[in-house]
């Protein structure tokens, strides 16, 4: 038995040997292709730098209100010193009746403005004037007795140089004139007391002024120093404040003062002091202040009730801060101003306060016109970023 062997047919003789082993070798060479192209992608995804951080964020603008700033304003400060009192008029008058009489009539009433010298009253003068037709009289019959006197005076003496009479004679002729000149002068100062209160029965004003008020009406009798008017001139004041004697060293005749009067609103009104009483007031302990008001509207009125305050210290016109406004680091008084909405600390000299009106004067380092913080606010310091309001305030000005 032969065996044959069969012959052996390439590879290239079989149709679809040679695509086969091609095939798979592409396939082989893309996997291994996607393999390196996914490990380089996760290399280089591990190595890509991190995102760059979000920038920093700008400060903070501090929106301010009218009430946090205030624009500083140049203007004279003073202390002051609060008092109270009523008015008084500095010149008032009770007029009396000098002589005794029935009143025959009344010319003013109160409230009428009255004048120096005029005529408000009159009296019953009957017997006024008969007095001194009485008293005239009496003026007459003296000058006759010394007529007489002094002829019988001249007779003597032309007797004692012819020797005719002694000297004694002379002597009572002398005297006798003497006496009758004594009669004459009394009954001359007689006559003018009878004419002096013949003119007491009309009764005048003895200033100008208002009356106040009406003692007497016509028809009733009055006896003399009997009360007819009182009249009060309303021109010039007094205001009587009292002041504990302690305030007193601050007082000073000439110090200005300011008040107000219930009834006329915020008006205010002007006085200066005038004098100060020496001894202090008993169970008060306090000492009065007497200030002039010139009133020459006549508003005010006798026995009003006044309240306000003497100006003791007065600075010149300088810049005012707020006190709220001052603040103290490393042991200066220190400002917070705002320059083109940045907040910078400036350090200041200071004068004169007045804690009841809240402000104190600047010597050095601020001047007016200047924008401030008024009050301490929480976050805000200097190189602080802010925003104004629309208009900033202004301190409010007193007097």
């Amino acid at each position: 038995m032969k065996i044959e062997s069969l012959p052996v047919t390439p590879a290239d003789a079989i149709p679809g040997a040679r695509r086969r082993p091609a095939r798979m070798a592409a396939f082989g060479l893309l996997a291994l292709a996607l393999a390196g192209a996914g490990g380089y992608a996760l290399t280089h995804k591990q190595e890509e730098p991190a995102a760059p951080a979000a920038s920093a964020p700008k400060d903070p603008v501090f929106e301010l209100s009218t009430r946090d700033v205030a624009t500083v304003a140049a203007r004279p400060l003073a202390l002051t010193l609060p008092l109270s009192g009523s008015l008084v008029p500095l010149a008032q008058a009770t007029v009396k009746s000098k002589v005794s009489g029935v009143v025959l009539a009344t010319s003013v009433q109160e409230g009428m403005q009255v004048e120096a010298g005029q005529v408000i009253a009159r009296l019953d003068d009957a017997e006024a004037r008969a007095r001194v037709a009485q008293q005239r009289a009496q003026l007459a019959d003296a000058d006759a007795r010394l007529a007489l006197a002094r002829k019988n005076q001249a007779n003597s003496a032309a007797l004692l140089k012819q020797n005719y009479i002694a000297q004694n004679a002379y002597d009572t002729t002398s005297n006798a004139v003497d006496l009758a000149q004594a009669a004459v002068d009394a009954a001359r100062a007689q006559l003018d007391l009878a004419r002096i209160a013949l003119a007491d029965t009309t009764i005048r004003a003895p200033l100008s002024g208002v009356v106040s008020k009406r003692h007497a009406q016509a028809g009733e009798k009055l006896a003399p120093d009997s009360p007819v008017f009182s009249i009060v001139d309303l021109r010039h004041l007094t205001l009587d404040a009292q002041v504990p004697a302690s305030d007193i060293p601050r007082i000073r005749t000439g110090q200005e003062v300011r008040f107000r009067v219930d009834g006329f609103g915020e008006r205010d009104f002007l006085g200066k002091v005038l004098r100060i009483n020496p001894a202090t007031e008993a169970g008060s302990r306090a000492m009065l202040v007497y200030i002039g008001v010139d009133n020459p509207d006549g508003l005010l009125r006798a026995g009003m009730f006044a309240k306000g305050t003497v100006v003791t210290e007065k600075s010149a016109a300088r810049p005012l801060l707020p006190l709220g406004a001052v603040r103290k680091e490393n042991g200066r008084d220190v400002v917070y101003r705002v320059d083109g909405g940045t907040v910078a600390a400036l350090p200041v000299k200071l004068g004169l306060r007045n804690p009841d009106e809240g402000m104190v004067e600047v010597v050095e380092g601020l001047d007016a016109g200047a924008v401030v913080l008024a009050v301490p606010l929480d976050g805000i310091k200097p190189g602080s970023r802010v925003k104004l309001p629309a208009a900033p305030s202004t301190p409010a000005v007193k007097g």
